[in-house]
């Protein structure tokens, strides 16, 4: 059915728009780090007031500061387009100011362009949902009946055809051909998500969604970048492989601790995994290789807050920002050598410390 959606969802793609580009390239002197928001904005919101980013009205006020959200907007929640809109604004201000905003692509949002919706929230569909929803709904199902009745006439049970139409009308929700359409490779958000980097350098510190492995950064952030950005594009013989690859950039884990899976790779089946490097000499090799001094990453949620890992060369952002997680809304904010994290509490009340330190100062 999955294959079928999406056949029939492609029959109502239109015109895309042409996506922004996430990377800035200046030196930064306050770098504002955001984990995964999962369609969460009051989450997103408070963040970005907390960290001076937005004023009372939303727009921009960051000045020159450099804020790299790591990716994950998407999924468990139904803000994510209010989200993924208002960032959108955001890195046009932020470029009038001197800032920046870098956002970076997670396996939520690559999920999304190759149609993975097992995580979409129903308000998702729901935000593209107009006037329109209902009519262009029953005119896919018109021009398509004949294709699905024989598709549900198949099932076990089989569906009598007034049960079919039922049935795919519950599974295509108002603003689900909509959502659809824009997140297809080549749609409106399916070039955005292809424009947004999976591994950017800041300053001195590299930042990835899901973590580096010591495989996939043998070559350039250039060339790893290159290769996620060719698989987000539209055509039926692209290979999507580096969107779900373990070892890759966007669902990598290894990092912050190891499994079975993180040792193996992509091996093949009863083939014996080649040994790889402990997560120590990992990070070490990587932050080596690109003359880096630390690695962000998110996507591994550390509820208790922002952890620092590997004597201050791993940092963990994604505290389960989200209402879907019930972790606290949180930052991290890099001013050259130093590293503060900002968590909000259950009484709503933002504290600060120093990455390292166990003492906390609360702040109004």
């Amino acid at each position: 059915m999955h294959r079928l959606l999406l056949w029939l969802t492609a029959l109502a793609a239109w015109a895309a728009f042409p996506a922004l580009a996430q990377v800035s390239e200046e030196p930064a002197t306050r770098i504002v780090a955001v984990g995964d928001l999962h369609g969460d904005f009051d989450a997103w919101e408070a963040i970005a007031r907390q960290a001076g980013l937005i004023d009372k009205h939303g727009d921009w006020s960051g000045g020159d500061t450099t804020l790299v959200q790591l990716g994950d907007v998407t999924d468990r929640g139904p803000d994510s387009l209010r989200i993924i809109q208002h960032l959108q604004a955001l890195q046009v201000e932020a470029a009038k100011d001197g800032g920046a905003v870098i956002v970076l692509l997670g396996n939520h949002e690559a999920m999304n362009v190759i149609g993975d919706l097992r995580y979409v929230h129903p308000g998702e569909y729901a935000a593209f949902s107009d006037k329109r929803s209902k009519s262009r709904r029953e005119a896919v199902w018109k021009a398509n009946r004949e294709a699905l009745e024989t598709y549900y006439s198949g099932l076990d049970p089989p569906l009598s055809p007034e049960d079919a139409k039922e049935q795919w009308f519950a599974e295509t929700p108002l603003g689900m051909l909509e959502h659809r359409r824009a997140w297809r490779p080549g749609g409106e958000l399916g070039l955005w998500a292809a424009s947004l980097p999976a591994v950017v350098m800041v300053g001195n510190t590299l930042f990835a969604h899901g973590g580096l492995s010591e495989e996939r950064t043998r070559q350039g952030i250039d060339a790893l970048n290159a290769s996620v950005t060719a698989s987000l594009q539209p055509g039926d013989e692209v290979d999507r492989s580096a969107l779900e690859d373990p070892l890759g950039p966007l669902w990598y884990r290894g990092n912050v601790a190891r499994s079975e899976k993180d040792a193996a790779g992509n091996v093949p089946e009863g083939a014996e995994p080649a040994p790889r490097p402990s997560r120590e000499e990992e990070i070490a090799a990587i932050l080596a290789r690109y003359d880096a001094k630390r690695l962000v990453v998110a996507h591994t949620p550390s509820r208790e807050g922002i952890a620092s890992d590997l004597a201050g060369r791993l940092i963990r952002v994604d505290t389960g920002i989200s209402a879907h997680y019930g972790g606290p809304a949180s930052f991290l904010v890099i001013e050259g050598d130093v590293l503060a994290a900002h968590e909000r509490g259950s009484d709503g009340t933002w504290t600060t410390r120093a990455i390292g330190q166990a003492a906390h100062e609360e702040t109004p």
